[in-house]
């Protein structure tokens, strides 16, 4: 049997920019995405603190140290500049490596400075 696991997020992101004409997805700072172990292409929740939106898009890389956290495309239309958000990425595991299943939970504050790292829920 598998289980879809949260495999990492990163806790309340401060959204930098919304950019209506591009094709889609997030763009996350290389550094937070490093943190999280996000890949780019990889599929991501995004929740909305400030007006209770959740939906789905896929990472683009940002340049690093940059702190962007940009929602592309349709996507934009569901959040404003300086809403908080939780990027929340999903994996599949067997029963087995449960075990020693510790997700990642990147905090970060205002500007998207990484505050703490933990392995914990």
């Amino acid at each position: 049997m598998r289980f879809e696991m949260l495999y990492s997020k990163i806790h309340r992101a401060t959204v930098t920019d919304a950019n209506l004409n591009y094709v889609g997805s997030i763009t996350i700072d290389e550094e937070l995405m490093k943190a999280a172990k996000l890949r780019v292409g990889q599929k991501v929740d995004i929740v909305n603190i400030n007006n209770g939106e959740r939906f789905s898009t896929y990472v683009i890389k940002g340049e690093f140290g940059k702190r962007e956290v940009c929602l592309n495309g349709a996507a934009a239309r569901k959040v404003h500049v300086g809403d908080k958000i939780i990027i929340i990425a999903y994996a599949l595991f067997d029963e087995s490596e449960l075990e020693g299943y510790k997700p990642i939970a990147v905090l970060v504050d205002e500007k998207n400075n990484i505050q703490k790292i933990r392995d914990t829920i």
